[in-house]
């Protein structure tokens, strides 16, 4: 499944290569917008990768949470495509950076978890960890026993953390969730040098970053 997500995202024009600055300061060689999944064909498309990968992780998941703003489309899809392509209902829901203080007020839109959840995170990139980590936050404060269980993201940068483990372990380790992605790092390597593209870069940026 790799190579076809890795292909579908540079026909999408979100996977891009060049100069750039991640959120977290590095400057990077390779940069993934999950904004430009900006047509109705491209999101089904992308529903169906996150789809297959809920199915085939056991995860089991009763809610997808979108973390504002680039996660609301993403769980929206990822549910949609739950239910077209395997017959799998399941809620959705995602936050408001800001509270409602008016009508239901709160800062949940969708289906509001309840005790007993398993909840899916659905994010397009992990770099620190922060969306997460305030997720994680948010459904502490709801004071239910809806838990976290996973996180699904289009790929796995496979950077380092705080420390000098990856991202990914810290928050295995800190949340207590399983963690899968679509596509790695390294699977973006092996695509260019499959299509006779230098990845030079990369594989320099990940021996500066690289967990």
């Amino acid at each position: 499944m790799q190579p076809n997500f890795i292909e579908f995202m540079i026909t999408a024009g979100v996977l891009t290569f060049g100069d750039f600055v991640t959120k977290s300061g590095r400057k990077t060689p390779y940069f993934i917008n999950t904004g430009k999944y900006d047509t109705g064909e491209k999101l089904a498309k992308l529903g169906e990768f996150y789809a297959d990968a809920i199915t085939r992780s056991g995860e089991n998941p009763t809610v997808l949470f979108g973390p504002a703003y680039k996660g609301i489309p993403l769980c929206s899809a990822a549910s949609c495509a739950l239910f077209s392509k395997y017959g799998i209902d399941v809620a959705y829901s995602f936050n408001r950076k800001e509270a409602k203080d008016h009508g239901e007020g709160g800062t949940l839109v969708g289906y509001a978890p309840a005790d007993g959840d398993r909840v899916a995170i659905i994010e397009d990139v992990t770099t620190a960890g922060t969306s997460v980590r305030e997720t994680a936050a948010i459904f502490r404060n709801l004071n239910i026993t809806a838990k976290i269980t996973s996180l699904f993201v289009t790929v796995d940068r496979m950077e380092r953390g705080k420390g000098s483990r990856s991202a990914f372990d810290e928050l295995r380790e800190e949340l207590d969730i399983n963690i899968y992605a679509i596509a790695t790092a390294q699977d973006i390597i092996a695509y260019l040098k499959s299509n006779g593209k230098d990845a030079s870069a990369i594989e320099t940026y990940l021996a500066e970053y690289g967990a």
